[in-house]
């Protein structure tokens, strides 16, 4: 069974080849192959908490990728969070 990436729960359109990749670019959490597997997540899918440059709300977020505290109220991270309990893996910041 594969898990729900962030692109995919939040249709954002920012994935390689999306709807919104014209307008607003790729989203560096579809595309950061160091995250990949990470929580059973393609690329930073399931952990974009730690990929500096993603979006919320529109507004580019943890540029520095060192505070998560914004992402904490995220509801997808508190989705993964619930999916992988104990299991969950909180990876270190990945730069863009």
């Amino acid at each position: 069974m594969s898990k729900t990436n962030c692109w995919q729960f939040r249709q954002c359109g920012r994935q390689p080849g999306g709807s919104n990749t014209k307008e607003m670019g790729i989203c560096p959490a579809s595309i950061e192959i160091g995250a990949d597997g990470i929580n059973g997540g393609e690329s930073g899918g399931r952990a974009c908490w730690a990929v500096a440059g993603t979006l919320c709300g529109g507004t580019v977020r943890c540029m520095r990728n060192t505070d998560v505290r914004d992402c904490t109220e995220c509801d997808f991270y508190r989705l993964v969070v619930e999916e992988e309990g104990d299991g969950v893996k909180m990876p270190e910041p990945f730069c863009a």
